[in-house]
């Protein structure tokens, strides 16, 4: 399975942005996709999750802001980010998960400027 991520950039705060994430390659059936980021000399902490019924989860720091989707048919997972903060600012990663296995994508760049 591989990932492409999409729709990074460079916003002002306030502003929103939505990422995309594709997966092509062997597809049985994707459990889980999550949006993952990583700010600089920092962890990559987890930002959102949806399971293949539709059930999401998100960050505290982020729960109100931002919307995790999927299109099962495309299997693509989006982000939509509203109200975005300069905290916001990291390395955006996607990941699914298939049959017990985890795949990630190379990660776009979201920076807030203030």
């Amino acid at each position: 399975v591989q990932l492409q991520a999409s729709g990074g950039g460079l916003v002002q705060a306030g502003g929103s942005l939505r990422l995309s994430c594709a997966a092509s390659g062997t597809i049985f059936s994707i459990d889980v996709m999550d949006w993952y980021r990583q700010a600089p000399g920092k962890q990559r902490d987890l930002v959102a999750t949806i399971n293949s019924g539709g059930r999401t989860n998100y960050a505290r720091s982020v729960k109100g802001r931002f919307t995790i989707s999927r299109d099962n048919a495309k299997n693509t997972v989006y982000l939509q980010m509203n109200n975005l903060k300069p905290e916001d600012t990291a390395v955006y990663f996607c990941k699914a998960i298939q049959r017990g296995t985890a795949y990630w994508g190379q990660g776009t760049l979201v920076t807030v400027s203030s």
